[in-house]
């Protein structure tokens, strides 16, 4: 959350690995003669049919009549953000064998690869070319390879290229047969609300899809999956399929799983059943004005105090206090202020301090911050009488050092510490203890693509950084809403790019919570879904409130779709989240600075 404009996040993730590759000053390859029994495999290499075969990113695939290498269409693709314009296509293959794949290209930092391969995946580039250019390279396949990927992309930052007469020459593969019944099904993790599932590979499966009771209710593409939105206590069977272009298998054997019990965690005695969530500036005043705690309106069910700062960013020890009189004229007394937010908890309001946001830098990095921070929290809920705490940490609070590479296990002392606080701080006020989270989405979704500093370093150790905070929280956990704004384009689980500001954004952002989602492509690590009570849509009130803002027409799209399964575009949700717990808001000062907009929005669509 920011006091003053937005600031997006994303630049410089991969920086490292950008020089890697531009370093390496790849070559054309020269294609060997193709064998008499060698055919072009690729599917409309021409563009002439459009897009047809063909996966792109986000919108950053086009088809154009000019220019053209051949025939009359080609390939337009335009990177954006942290989207490279990669476009690809899966093509049936034998094992064993050799291929050539070459396209023609025009632009800079244009590439052309396959993955997959069984041996050693390839690409080939060019720097600079102001005309069209042939990228040729050459694979052979593995042993058990039956398909593989080709793909073209450009670079981040650079400007349209285009791509046309892509080939793959080689033995054509044997025909798609449906594949084989998967085996080994196994349960990984149970939650109170969620299954975490897990099965053998099926060779020449491209997905797989999972069943509850008979129905399906989850897919996935590979051999793992999370089922969420479940009931404590309660046993469920599951089977799962394999499918790919030739149809669907057979289920597999059932087997059966049983929920735990459950945390103290987001229950409906904590919140309504639809929750609305405000911050107020109460220690700051900004262009949207000081608005008292007495005459926040009763639409807001949740009002985040914003914000409790740390005297340094390592010290763990967190004041709050009103805005000055200098800064807020029109501030209350803090007597008032006490009163009015005592009348509000008498009329079923939860007030909760929230730590961070953009300024409040907060470092738990030892034991001494750590104590700290859980007295001078404490301190801060007995003397103004509140009902719990909201996790705002934002820009270089949360880290994870080199080698902490698990979500479910983590070994950085700011995200060991953080966890270990809040834990303390539920044991010392019990069950009622409202605990709330609002990171970014470079902390949370982009976990799917990276985590940490990754394998190889040079990524952005924020990047994941809230997952292992969430994972241990869970059961602890009242309500995460991820602020679906000041955001880059993220991957979502459909493996295209997301752009905020419309109601395709939330829908993917909030699904991935919901449905769990394998970190770093790790289908061994899949962080769990959440229950949907357990999660809101964090948007800015207003577009002076941050980068991002969604129209109130968008807003209901979203919650149509999320929990309704209507008004879904082209992403397609993996369940419907119909008890998803509501919206929150930056803030309640820029909803009243634009005639509650954003309030009025959200009783009308829900009724209240």
């Amino acid at each position: 959350m920011e006091r003053t404009g937005p600031t997006v996040r994303f630049s410089g993730l991969l920086a490292a690995a950008t020089a890697a590759v531009l370093a390496a000053g790849a070559l054309v390859a020269t294609a060997p003669a193709a064998g008499a029994a060698d055919v072009d495999l690729a599917r409309n290499g021409g563009f002439e049919s459009g897009l047809d075969g063909w996966s792109c990113t986000a919108a950053s695939g086009a088809v154009v009549s000019t220019p053209v290498h051949g025939g009359t269409k080609a390939l337009k693709a335009t990177p954006a953000g942290s989207d490279n314009a990669k476009c690809s296509q899966s093509i049936t293959v034998k094992p064993n064998s050799s291929y050539t794949l070459s396209a023609w290209v025009q632009g800079s930092y244009v590439y052309l690869g396959a993955s997959g391969t069984g041996t050693t995946d390839v690409s080939t580039w060019t720097q600079s070319s102001g005309v069209w250019k042939q990228l040729t390279t050459t694979f052979r396949t593995g042993p058990s390879t039956t398909s593989v990927s080709v793909y073209t992309h450009g670079w981040y930052g650079t400007p349209a290229h285009y791509v046309d007469d892509l080939t793959l020459v080689g033995p054509g593969g044997d025909p798609v047969v449906i594949p084989a019944v998967p085996a080994g099904l196994k349960t990984t993790a149970i939650t109170s609300s969620s299954v975490a599932l897990s099965w053998n590979a099926v060779s020449g499966a491209s997905g797989y899809n999972v069943y509850r009771g008979g129905t399906k209710v989850a897919t996935a593409t590979g051999p793992s999956a999370t089922v969420t939105g479940l009931t404590p206590s309660t046993a469920y069977s599951f089977q799962v399929s394999a499918t790919n272009a030739a149809g669907e298998s057979a289920k597999s054997a059932a087997i059966t799983a049983t929920t735990t019990a459950g945390g103290g965690g987001g229950g409906d005695t904590k919140l309504p059943a639809r929750a609305l969530v405000g911050y107020l500036h109460s220690s700051f005043a900004n262009g949207s004005g000081y608005t008292r705690m007495a005459d926040v309106p009763d639409s807001w069910d949740v009002i985040n105090l914003a914000f409790g700062e740390p005297t340094s960013v390592t010290s763990g020890d967190i004041r709050f206090s009103l805005c000055p009189v200098a800064e807020c004229p029109n501030v209350e007394s803090e007597a008032e202020f006490k009163a009015a937010i005592k009348a509000k908890q008498a009329a079923g309001k939860k007030v909760l301090i929230s730590i961070g946001g953009q300024n409040g830098q907060v470092q738990l990095a030892s034991t001494a911050a750590r104590d700290a921070f859980v007295t001078s929290v404490s301190k801060i809920i007995d003397t103004y009488g509140l009902d719990g705490l909201d996790i705002d940490f934002e820009g270089h609070s949360l880290s994870l050092n080199a080698g902490d590479t698990d979500f479910r296990s983590p070994t950085s002392p700011v995200i060991v510490n953080l966890i270990s606080a809040v834990k303390s701080l539920k044991a010392k006020y019990g069950s009622d203890f409202v605990l709330t989270m609002a990171p970014e989405t470079f902390f949370v979704q982009l976990g799917y693509q990276f985590y940490g500093s990754g394998p190889w370093g040079g990524q952005d150790p924020r990047a994941g950084a809230y997952l292992p905070v969430i994972h241990a929280l869970r059961d602890d956990l009242t309500l995460l809403h991820v602020q679906d704004y000041n955001s880059g384009p993220i991957m979502g689980l459909d493996n295209q790019y997301h752009t905020m500001g419309g109601a395709d954004f939330h829908i993917a952002m909030t699904d991935m919570l919901l449905a769990g989602f394998p970190v770093a492509g790790n289908t061994s690590r899949v962080f769990p879904g959440l229950r949907p009570d357990q999660v809101a849509i964090g948007l800015p009130a207003s577009t002076q409130a941050g980068n991002g803002h969604t129209t109130p027409a968008e807003v209901n799209k979203a919650l149509n779709c999320l929990i309704k399964k209507t008004d879904c575009g082209s992403y397609q949700t993996h369940g419907t989240w119909s008890d998803l717990r509501g919206l929150m808001t930056w803030s309640i000062n820029w909803d009243r600075f634009n005639n509650g907009e954003f309030s009025r929005n959200f009783d009308a669509y829900f009724g209240n």
